[in-house]
């Protein structure tokens, strides 16, 4: 057991491409604004053209059969968060220990408020920035979720596709900027999709007793937990910037670019669970069932 935790801690946290991982716009991948803007236009175009297409074409809203592609997916990304997850908190906890003796006596920062402050003029290297870089690739295949939506002709489409183009603009933001509270937020944000995604395989692939909790709430639930996470956070980003911390908080440009996409997210959150049907893109763990007049118990 304590060589496979040191494995672990190693391959996470302590591997010397981990260690010295530094954000270079020319050296990583889709790491450029030119490209982060072409993805962001031609991800949202393609999806808006694509439901269009499927609007005029079918007459009904039948969704497309996807087989187990949807449910293989939410298995891939619970994993990948899952990784991005460990990764993160090892790392944050092996960036606490080494950075400890700064904090004795010599300055007003502490572990806690490293993790909502960063200082200013904090550079995007190291561990932790290392697994936001993961993090970041992550938000690319997450967009496919959006993609699934159109094509299962699921209601609120273009908004669930707007969310994830924000997703990955934001991940690239805190790269980008150094921006603070990226580590509690990456370590929320990936603990709560392990969690909704591995549901989601589980009920997507019709594991035993998966059709006894297929309306379990569990989507739902880690969005709202996710959400109030994301607020608490900005708060105690605000009040270290403007108060509790001399000097400010890295990256508070960002921030507030940031606050602007997850009020839009919060939006699009507001929309798809404001009615009747509800912001599940495979259909496979919903927070809810309605029966329309069509008898289609799946909106």
């Amino acid at each position: 057991m304590a060589s496979a935790a040191a494995a672990a801690s190693f391959w996470l946290a302590e591997h010397p491409a981990i260690v010295g991982f530094r954000w270079s716009p020319t050296h990583l991948w889709f790491s450029t604004w030119a490209f982060l803007l072409g993805f962001l236009a031609s991800y949202v175009a393609l999806c808006l053209a694509l439901d269009a297409f499927l609007g005029a074409a079918l007459r009904r809203r039948r969704p497309l059969p996807l087989g187990p592609v949807p449910a293989a997916h939410a298995l891939l990304m619970a994993a990948v968060s899952a990784a991005i997850f460990a990764g993160t908190l090892l790392s944050a906890a092996a960036e606490i220990r080494d950075t400890r003796w700064s904090w004795r006596g010599r300055s007003r920062t502490t572990p806690f408020r490293w993790l909502l402050c960063f200082p200013p003029g904090t550079r995007s290297s190291g561990r932790v920035f290392f697994w936001s870089y993961a993090y970041y690739l992550s938000r690319y295949l997450h967009a496919a979720r959006g993609v699934f939506a159109v094509l299962r002709r699921r209601r609120g489409a273009s908004a669930r596709v707007f969310a994830h183009a924000a997703s990955v603009a934001m991940a690239f933001l805190w790269l980008e900027f150094s921006q603070s509270f990226q580590v509690l937020a990456i370590l929320a944000s990936t603990l709560a999709h392990a969690v909704a995604f591995g549901f989601r395989f589980w009920v997507g692939a019709g594991l035993p007793a998966a059709r006894a909790a297929r309306g379990a709430p569990v989507a739902l639930a880690c969005q709202l937990a996710l959400l109030g996470c994301n607020l608490a956070c900005h708060v105690g980003v605000v009040w270290m910037h403007f108060g509790a911390v001399g000097g400010g908080c890295s990256g508070i440009g960002a921030w507030v670019f940031n606050t602007l996409l997850n009020g839009a997210l919060l939006w699009v959150f507001l929309h798809c669970y404001g009615k009747r049907g509800v912001c599940d893109d495979d259909g496979g763990a919903t927070a809810a069932r309605v029966t329309g007049s069509s008898g289609n118990k799946e909106l």
